[in-house]
Protein backbone atom coordinates (compact mmCIF):
# COMPACT_ATOMS: atom_id res chain seq x y z
CA UNK A 1 0.00 0.00 0.00
CA UNK A 2 1.43 3.55 -1.32
CA UNK A 3 1.90 6.24 1.60
CA UNK A 4 0.32 8.81 -1.00
CA UNK A 5 -1.81 8.07 -3.72
CA UNK A 6 -3.84 10.14 -6.57
CA UNK A 7 -6.10 8.80 -8.72
CA UNK A 8 -7.39 10.38 -11.94
CA UNK A 9 -7.35 14.02 -10.27
CA UNK A 10 -9.32 16.69 -12.28
CA UNK A 11 -8.83 19.87 -10.64
CA UNK A 12 -10.34 23.15 -11.57
CA UNK A 13 -9.60 27.31 -11.29
CA UNK A 14 -13.16 28.49 -12.18
CA UNK A 15 -13.50 27.42 -15.74
CA UNK A 16 -9.77 26.62 -16.62
CA UNK A 17 -8.77 22.60 -16.18
CA UNK A 18 -5.57 22.74 -14.10
CA UNK A 19 -4.95 19.33 -13.58
CA UNK A 20 -5.95 16.65 -16.12
CA UNK A 21 -6.19 12.55 -14.70
CA UNK A 22 -3.53 12.95 -12.46
CA UNK A 23 -1.70 10.03 -11.42
CA UNK A 24 0.97 9.40 -8.92
CA UNK A 25 1.96 8.00 -5.78
CA UNK A 26 4.34 7.98 -2.94
CA UNK A 27 6.39 4.90 -0.87
CA UNK A 28 7.36 5.34 2.40
CA UNK A 29 10.50 6.57 3.03
CA UNK A 30 10.72 8.32 -0.76
CA UNK A 31 11.71 11.49 -2.07
CA UNK A 32 9.58 11.57 -4.90
CA UNK A 33 10.08 14.69 -7.28
CA UNK A 34 7.24 16.38 -9.60
CA UNK A 35 8.89 18.62 -12.16
CA UNK A 36 7.63 20.66 -15.03
CA UNK A 37 7.97 24.16 -15.79
CA UNK A 38 5.87 26.97 -14.60
CA UNK A 39 1.84 26.62 -14.85
CA UNK A 40 2.26 23.17 -15.30
CA UNK A 41 -0.22 22.08 -12.84
CA UNK A 42 3.27 21.54 -9.97
CA UNK A 43 1.47 23.77 -7.48
CA UNK A 44 -2.11 22.56 -7.87
CA UNK A 45 -1.22 18.77 -7.31
CA UNK A 46 0.44 19.79 -4.01
CA UNK A 47 -2.40 22.07 -3.02
CA UNK A 48 -5.45 19.41 -3.92
CA UNK A 49 -3.46 16.57 -2.09
CA UNK A 50 -3.27 19.43 1.12
CA UNK A 51 -6.90 20.42 0.57
CA UNK A 52 -7.14 23.95 -0.16
CA UNK A 53 -8.01 22.67 -3.97
CA UNK A 54 -11.10 20.64 -4.54
CA UNK A 55 -10.80 17.70 -7.17
CA UNK A 56 -13.84 17.78 -9.78
CA UNK A 57 -12.99 13.88 -10.44
CA UNK A 58 -10.41 11.15 -9.05
CA UNK A 59 -9.39 10.01 -5.27
CA UNK A 60 -6.65 11.12 -2.67
CA UNK A 61 -4.92 8.32 -0.65
CA UNK A 62 -3.14 8.62 2.85
CA UNK A 63 -2.10 5.22 3.96
CA UNK A 64 -5.30 3.89 2.40
CA UNK A 65 -7.86 6.11 3.85
CA UNK A 66 -9.82 8.58 1.04
CA UNK A 67 -8.84 12.25 1.91
CA UNK A 68 -10.07 13.75 -0.81
CA UNK A 69 -12.79 15.54 0.62
CA UNK A 70 -10.97 16.43 4.01
CA UNK A 71 -10.41 20.28 4.97
CA UNK A 72 -6.73 21.53 5.02
CA UNK A 73 -6.80 21.48 8.55
CA UNK A 74 -7.41 17.64 8.37
CA UNK A 75 -5.43 16.80 6.50
CA UNK A 76 -2.42 18.18 8.35
CA UNK A 77 -3.69 16.59 11.00
CA UNK A 78 -3.89 12.97 8.99
CA UNK A 79 -0.07 13.80 8.69
CA UNK A 80 0.61 16.09 5.33
CA UNK A 81 2.37 18.59 6.25
CA UNK A 82 3.12 21.45 3.17
CA UNK A 83 5.61 23.58 3.12
CA UNK A 84 4.28 26.00 0.60
CA UNK A 85 6.00 27.94 -2.75
CA UNK A 86 7.13 31.38 -1.17
CA UNK A 87 7.74 29.98 2.26
CA UNK A 88 4.64 31.98 3.81
CA UNK A 89 6.02 32.15 7.33
CA UNK A 90 3.73 34.49 9.99
CA UNK A 91 6.29 37.56 9.22
CA UNK A 92 5.50 39.57 12.37
CA UNK A 93 5.46 36.50 14.99
CA UNK A 94 8.85 35.20 16.56
CA UNK A 95 10.60 32.47 15.04
CA UNK A 96 9.78 30.16 18.45
CA UNK A 97 5.84 31.64 17.59
CA UNK A 98 5.77 30.24 13.99
CA UNK A 99 6.96 27.09 15.18
CA UNK A 100 4.62 26.61 17.88
CA UNK A 101 1.92 27.40 15.10
CA UNK A 102 3.17 24.41 13.11
CA UNK A 103 1.99 22.47 16.22
CA UNK A 104 -1.21 23.68 16.63
CA UNK A 105 -2.92 20.44 17.03
CA UNK A 106 -0.63 18.89 19.90
CA UNK A 107 -1.89 19.18 23.29
CA UNK A 108 1.23 17.40 24.76
CA UNK A 109 3.49 20.12 25.73
CA UNK A 110 6.55 17.34 25.84
CA UNK A 111 5.91 16.16 22.31
CA UNK A 112 5.99 20.06 21.30
CA UNK A 113 8.93 20.64 23.04
CA UNK A 114 10.75 17.27 21.47
CA UNK A 115 9.69 18.02 18.07
CA UNK A 116 11.21 21.72 18.68
CA UNK A 117 14.94 19.97 19.15
CA UNK A 118 14.75 18.44 16.12
CA UNK A 119 13.75 20.95 14.24
CA UNK A 120 16.87 22.53 16.10
CA UNK A 121 18.73 19.79 15.13
CA UNK A 122 18.40 20.46 11.14
CA UNK A 123 18.61 23.84 11.46
CA UNK A 124 20.44 25.19 14.33
CA UNK A 125 20.29 28.56 13.07
CA UNK A 126 17.02 28.91 13.84
CA UNK A 127 17.48 27.94 17.47
CA UNK A 128 19.67 31.52 17.56
CA UNK A 129 16.67 33.10 16.43
CA UNK A 130 13.98 32.47 18.47
CA UNK A 131 12.68 35.75 19.35
CA UNK A 132 13.67 37.29 16.14
CA UNK A 133 10.48 38.34 14.33
CA UNK A 134 10.17 35.90 11.30
CA UNK A 135 10.23 39.09 8.33
CA UNK A 136 13.20 40.21 9.30
CA UNK A 137 14.85 37.09 8.22
CA UNK A 138 16.90 36.23 5.70
CA UNK A 139 15.19 34.51 2.56
CA UNK A 140 17.28 31.17 3.34
CA UNK A 141 16.78 31.32 7.40
CA UNK A 142 12.91 31.84 6.27
CA UNK A 143 12.41 28.91 3.81
CA UNK A 144 14.36 26.84 7.11
CA UNK A 145 11.96 28.47 9.17
CA UNK A 146 8.97 27.64 6.85
CA UNK A 147 9.97 23.68 7.25
CA UNK A 148 10.62 23.68 10.61
CA UNK A 149 7.25 24.73 11.40
CA UNK A 150 6.38 21.96 8.81
CA UNK A 151 8.13 19.38 10.62
CA UNK A 152 6.21 20.74 13.97
CA UNK A 153 3.16 18.64 13.20
CA UNK A 154 4.69 15.24 13.42
CA UNK A 155 4.57 14.64 9.45
CA UNK A 156 4.09 11.21 7.68
CA UNK A 157 4.53 13.03 4.27
CA UNK A 158 6.66 16.39 3.76
CA UNK A 159 5.71 18.16 1.06
CA UNK A 160 8.17 20.76 -0.13
CA UNK A 161 6.90 23.58 -3.11
CA UNK A 162 9.98 25.17 -4.84
CA UNK A 163 11.96 25.29 -1.93
CA UNK A 164 14.87 26.69 -3.80
CA UNK A 165 13.18 29.44 -5.07
CA UNK A 166 14.67 32.83 -4.84
CA UNK A 167 17.63 31.49 -3.10
CA UNK A 168 21.63 31.76 -3.51
CA UNK A 169 23.54 29.02 -4.78
CA UNK A 170 24.95 28.21 -1.55
CA UNK A 171 21.78 28.03 0.69
CA UNK A 172 19.94 26.04 -2.16
CA UNK A 173 22.78 23.30 -1.51
CA UNK A 174 22.07 23.43 2.27
CA UNK A 175 18.74 23.27 1.73
CA UNK A 176 18.78 19.79 -0.33
CA UNK A 177 21.39 18.66 1.70
CA UNK A 178 18.83 18.83 4.78
CA UNK A 179 16.20 17.89 2.42
CA UNK A 180 18.36 14.25 1.83
CA UNK A 181 18.95 14.45 6.21
CA UNK A 182 15.36 14.59 6.74
CA UNK A 183 14.79 11.30 4.07
CA UNK A 184 17.61 9.32 5.46
CA UNK A 185 15.73 9.55 8.57
CA UNK A 186 13.04 8.00 7.83
CA UNK A 187 11.03 11.16 5.91
CA UNK A 188 8.77 10.49 2.81
CA UNK A 189 9.41 13.46 0.25
CA UNK A 190 7.18 14.72 -2.34
CA UNK A 191 9.16 17.65 -3.95
CA UNK A 192 7.63 20.16 -6.57
CA UNK A 193 10.95 21.93 -7.86
CA UNK A 194 11.50 24.09 -10.70
CA UNK A 195 15.29 22.84 -10.69
CA UNK A 196 14.79 19.36 -12.40
CA UNK A 197 18.10 18.29 -12.07
CA UNK A 198 18.94 18.88 -8.63
CA UNK A 199 16.09 17.71 -7.71
CA UNK A 200 16.12 13.99 -9.63
CA UNK A 201 19.35 14.15 -8.14
CA UNK A 202 18.14 13.66 -4.95
CA UNK A 203 14.81 11.69 -5.71
CA UNK A 204 14.03 8.00 -5.95
CA UNK A 205 11.70 8.35 -8.50
CA UNK A 206 10.33 11.59 -10.34
CA UNK A 207 7.12 13.03 -12.37
CA UNK A 208 7.34 14.78 -15.34
CA UNK A 209 3.46 17.30 -15.57
CA UNK A 210 2.81 19.54 -18.41
CA UNK A 211 -0.48 21.22 -18.90
CA UNK A 212 -2.15 19.41 -15.97
CA UNK A 213 -0.74 16.19 -17.22
CA UNK A 214 1.72 13.09 -16.22
CA UNK A 215 3.98 12.57 -19.74
CA UNK A 216 6.05 10.76 -17.91
CA UNK A 217 7.54 8.81 -14.66
CA UNK A 218 10.18 6.98 -13.44
CA UNK A 219 13.46 6.50 -11.59
CA UNK A 220 15.15 10.11 -11.39
CA UNK A 221 18.65 7.94 -13.09
CA UNK A 222 16.45 6.79 -16.10
CA UNK A 223 15.21 10.71 -16.07
CA UNK A 224 18.02 12.28 -15.68
CA UNK A 225 19.51 10.48 -18.87
CA UNK A 226 15.87 10.86 -20.90
CA UNK A 227 16.78 13.16 -24.23
CA UNK A 228 13.47 14.83 -23.91
CA UNK A 229 13.81 15.70 -20.45
CA UNK A 230 17.48 16.79 -21.21
CA UNK A 231 16.47 19.52 -23.45
CA UNK A 232 13.32 20.77 -22.19
CA UNK A 233 14.23 20.86 -18.19
CA UNK A 234 17.92 19.96 -17.78
CA UNK A 235 19.55 22.58 -20.76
Amino acid sequence: MHILELRDIHAFYGGIQALKGVNLYVDKGEIVTLIGSNGAGKSTTLKTISGQVKPKQGNIFLNGKDITSALPHETAVSGVAQVPEGRRIFPRLTVKENLEMGAFSVKNKKVVAERMEKVFHYFPRIKERLSQRGGTMSGGEQQMLAMGRALMSGPNVLMLDEPSMGLAPIIVEQIFSIIKELNESGMTILLVEQNAYQALQIANRGYVIQTGEILMSGQSSVLLRDDQIKEAYLA
